[in-house]
């Protein structure tokens, strides 16, 4: 019988948990963080990636997001619990380290940094893309490179330039989605002038094919497309260590998750099936928000669009870059990274850990730009995955520490998951069948994704694993 660890303290330095010590300060103020649960939902994946949803999968996609963000909302009152009790910059990663083992958030951790540093030469891209577009005279790697230097110097300069940039990218968002689920529920419901009354309504829920005109398993294929669009929603528990009160930032985002994915996601998806038949050609050529704009008679939708899409794009970097750096300090802090990722500036910024991600991700954009087909594609591929197995690792993590967390420190437990331990398997459980169903899909490349992944995560564990024997051996 394996003995359970102790429940050991999980700031950023010495102190009590969550008290800022001579490392990370608490620099982000409670605006912040606010702005930075409700827009960390909101990725440009929503935006861009929606439409492939709604070909497959017609009206029943809402049951797709329906199904994801239920996922995600007991995920993330899973890690709230855990963060709430030890706010700590390496949140999951380090409640597995405690939990499981050092294997664990070992693994998870560099699995976690791996696919924001991917995900930064994405968006980077996707960015540079929209300012060639709108400035041809600058070419789209020359875009890539400035706004991969801007917003490293945000980051570089202190946590509150990070939390402030981010109040207004994430703000930007918000309005933006808010007022298209305003004005096209106006239009839905008959209430907005100019609308073609005859193409706009609750009828396209079922008149063409009906609700589900490709069968119940378009809503599982349709869950394999959007899943990732969900990923960043655990960020405001990596920042929460960087706050003023830790422990309220983390309670108050995990308490909203509901309301923020069901009317950022369902309102918004419920909008554009409403306004616009699911097989209209439109979508799929303009895409989803753009073709409901259009519909709306918005001039120059496209643009608005591409607007907020690049909104989107320079909040998901400017989070991408925070949130690897401090994955990357606290493996650093944890040593299963160089020491020097751990080491912060006079301004509390961990300028090491931030330049390491920054340097792979224009690795990873010159590889996007010069093998997009092959070296790209893998690491695309191969850190596709990776936010369900964040999401089991946290579902498992959980189980264990709530037992030493009742045992130790029942009075840390402000938030509580509901139905322990049997919603936290079913959920795990549910990962687990996406997971497998994933491994059947050929036709979006679900099976390489899952294949890829799990490679990678076998490398990982098996450096994990020879790196914990060594430290064993030597102590």
């Amino acid at each position: 019988m394996t003995s359970q660890p102790t429940l050991t303290k999980a700031g950023n330095g010495p102190g009590e948990p969550g008290e800022p010590g001579p490392g990370l300060q608490a620099g982000l103020k409670n605006r912040h963080l606010s702005m930075i649960a409700i827009g960390g939902v909101i990725g440009a994946g929503l935006f861009v990636g929606s439409s492939s949803g709604i070909a497959t999968a017609g009206p029943g996609i809402l049951l797709s997001y329906a199904l994801v963000g239920a996922l995600v909302v007991f995920v993330m009152r899973m890690l709230g619990e855990m963060s709430a009790a030890n706010p700590t910059s390496g949140s999951f990663s380090a409640h597995a380290d405690r939990a499981l083992g050092p294997w664990a958030g070992f693994s998870i951790g560099w699995l976690y940094w791996f696919f924001w540093v991917v995900v930064l030469a994405v968006e980077a891209t996707a960015g540079a893309k929209i300012l060639e577009g709108w400035i041809p005279a600058v070419p789209q790697w020359g875009w890539a490179l400035i706004v991969m230097v801007v917003l490293t110097a945000t980051n570089l300069a202190s946590v509150g330039s990070y939390g402030e940039f981010e109040f207004w990218f994430a703000g930007i968002k918000v309005v933006a989605i808010a007022a298209f689920i305003v004005v096209g529920g106006l239009a839905v419901f008959g209430l907005l002038p100019g609308v073609d009354s005859e193409q706009a309504g609750l009828s396209n829920l079922t008149d063409h094919g009906g609700f589900l005109p490709n069968g119940p398993g378009a809503v599982l294929t349709g869950v394999l497309l959007v899943v990732f669009s969900f990923m960043g929603s655990e960020i405001p528990t990596l920042a929460a260590g960087e706050s003023e009160d830790p422990q309220r930032a983390v309670t108050k985002a995990t308490n909203s998750i509901i309301w923020r994915i069901a009317v950022f996601y369902l309102g918004s998806i419920f909008v554009v099936v409403t306004l616009l038949p699911w097989d209209s050609r439109s979508i799929v050529d303009l895409g989803s928000y753009v073709a409901a704009l259009d519909s709306l008679g918005i001039p120059n939708a496209g643009e608005v669009m591409n607007f907020i899409v690049l909104t989107s794009v320079l909040s998901c970097l400017n989070s991408g870059l925070y949130t690897a750096s401090r994955m990357a300090f606290s493996l650093g802090q944890r040593g299963d990274a160089p020491k020097a990722f751990a080491r912060t500036t006079r301004r509390g910024v961990p300028q090491t850990a931030i330049l390491s991600s920054v340097v792979f991700g224009f690795v990873a954009v010159f590889f996007n730009y010069k093998f997009p087909d092959t070296v790209f594609l893998f690491l695309l591929n191969s850190s596709g995955a990776v936010a369900l197995l964040v999401w089991l690792v946290i579902c498992f993590s959980q189980l264990r520490l709530r037992k030493i967390i009742q045992a130790e420190a029942p009075e840390k437990l402000v938030v509580r998951m509901w139905l322990y331990p049997y919603l936290t398997w079913l959920t795990a459980a549910v990962i687990v069948f996406v997971l497998g169903y994933m491994l059947t899909d050929t036709e979006h490349d679900g099976r390489s994704t899952v294949l890829l992944t799990l490679l990678v995560a076998a490398v990982v564990l098996v450096i994990a694993v020879v790196k914990q024997r060594v430290v064993a051996r030597k102590s």
